[in-house]
């Protein structure tokens, strides 16, 4: 490839990721209107799920979001009856996040935004699977390399 065509936008897999990133948020954004979520609640609430509970540490790691961002954000869902915040008992320095009632609720009402993600991409289930492990990847040789672990 010559300099030139390194150069060229169509040729930047940063940009068409960015792109790619922008539109799929586009298409979230009326399903988590209609769940009264914003898409990084969305993603709290997705390791919830999965966990039922976990630290503002563990989460600040899993999302890559710093507590700075992530603290007000889990008030406001506290606040929302999403999820509930307790210090810990052995540690008090140590906040524990755990999934509440209405949260563990919003669930199932949730299944249809990675269905409108897999309907949306003209791709098979095995296709986007494999797209998301390349990805996942490629940004962990990227922070590999720059000396970061993922997370940080």
């Amino acid at each position: 490839m010559s300099h030139n065509e390194y150069l060229k936008l169509d040729n930047q897999l940063c940009f068409s990721l960015y792109a790619c990133s922008r539109a799929i948020s586009r298409m979230y954004r009326p399903l988590l209107d209609e769940l009264g979520l914003t898409y990084p609640q969305y993603l709290v609430l997705l390791v919830l799920w999965e966990k039922e509970e976990s630290t503002v540490k563990e989460l600040s790691e899993i999302l890559d979001l710093d507590s700075g961002t992530l603290t007000p954000m889990l008030k406001r869902m506290e606040t929302a009856g999403l999820v509930q915040r307790k210090r810990s008992s052995e540690d008090e320095r140590v906040v524990i996040v755990r999934i509440a009632d209405k949260g563990l609720a919003l669930q199932h009402k949730a299944v249809c935004i990675p269905q409108a993600l897999f309907a949306s991409s003209g791709m098979t289930l095995e296709q986007l699977a494999e797209l998301n492990r390349q990805v996942k990847a490629m940004m962990a040789h990227i922070h590999e390399l720059n000396g970061t672990v993922a997370g940080e």
